[in-house]
């Protein structure tokens, strides 16, 4: 659900509703595209193997750095080991229940939770990573065990953050995420983002006119090595092994292929609800705008009414996908009809 703006406002004397300097400054951020944080938790192993092995995938087998809740800066291949071992998660008993089949619900519980803070490209990789020392400290320390590990790798730099679910001083106690958590969790590393001098802001897609879910991250990686081998796959072996295609996506291309084939179904599947958000995204940014009018933030308020004019329209996964599938083929057409053209004009 989007975020209601004019409720973080707080009514004065006269009953007038108004904003503070921090919902104003949210405002300014927002309207101004200030770049986003993203937080997300990306799984989390169930068993001392899966925990081992993702901690030896996020330290690239040695070659990273590995930071821990006791200060201390761990380096090599047995560094994973090390982690697992002073956690003693092979005491946690969930993981010793039986694996579920592949297509059953796994009933053990998690003994870590796998977190990414991500900045997007050019912020310096240094000021992300002590956010993130001082988010893990104010959020884990004392309570839950922790590691980390900066990747700058990829054009965004971004901190793994393994948190061990079982509090360590109050048997029972786990560590729970849910989607306010999450959304604290990406107020508050704006925040210390801001502290360290980066401009960072920390609000819902929907408000900012973003419908479009994001893909899981097996998606998002088969699509991004998908990208990345059409951009730069020039060796003879690249072209004989492209990566492997997300069986989602291919899926879901054929869906919208087969529609646009025979004319059956719908692309605009679930556009209703789509277009119910915005217009309570919108409502809520004209509401927003009345009030800063009648505050004296007259300029502000008409950025605020054209970052709403501004917003892309509403669209479905299908609709998009159908729309890319199009161009290719018009712009086949226009080629062949200029080709066409041109060769009447020769004669």
């Amino acid at each position: 659900m989007a975020l209601d703006i004019v409720s973080y406002g707080r009514r004065g004397p006269s009953g007038t509703l108004r904003f503070g300097a921090e919902q104003i400054a949210q405002i300014q951020r927002t309207v101004g595209r200030t770049p986003e944080v993203m937080v997300k938790v990306s799984g989390g192993g169930r068993d001392v193997g899966g925990v081992d092995a993702h901690l030896r995938y996020i330290a690239r087998h040695g070659k990273l750095p590995v930071e821990t809740d006791e200060g201390l800066t761990l380096q090599g291949r047995a560094a994973a080991k090390e982690i697992v071992a002073d956690w003693q998660l092979e005491l946690c008993r969930s993981q010793y229940k039986p694996k579920p089949a592949e297509d059953q619900k796994d009933p053990r519980a998690k003994l870590v939770h796998n977190i990414v803070l991500s900045m997007p490209a050019g912020t310096p990789a240094e000021k992300v990573l002590a956010a993130a020392r001082v988010f893990a400290r104010e959020n884990f320390a004392l309570q839950y065990r922790y590691a980390m590990v900066l990747h700058t790798d990829q054009p965004h730099p971004h901190v793994h953050l393994v948190v061990k679910c079982e509090h360590e001083f109050e048997p029972g106690k786990r560590l729970y995420i849910r989607k306010d958590t999450l959304r604290q969790w990406r107020e508050q590393f704006a925040a210390l983002m801001r502290e360290q001098g980066v401009a960072a802001n920390a609000t819902p897609r929907q408000v900012r006119g973003q419908i479009r879910q994001p893909h899981r991250d097996a998606i998002h990686h088969r699509l991004r090595a998908l990208r990345a081998f059409g951009q730069l796959a020039t060796s003879e072996r690249a072209r004989r092994q492209p990566p492997k295609t997300s069986t989602f996506m291919r899926a879901k291309l054929g869906s919208v292929l087969q529609i646009l084939r025979s004319g059956l179904g719908a692309l605009d599947a679930g556009k209703e609800a789509m277009q119910s958000t915005r217009q309570e995204v919108a409502a809520d940014w004209r509401a927003t705008a009345d009030v800063l009018r009648r505050q004296g933030e007259g300029e502000l308020a008409g950025q605020v009414e054209r970052y709403l004019a501004r917003m892309p329209s509403v669209q479905t996964d299908a609709q998009r996908m159908a729309d890319r599938w199009r161009e290719p083929t018009r712009s086949r057409a226009l080629e062949r009809t200029n080709a066409k053209t041109s060769g009447r004009q020769v004669r």
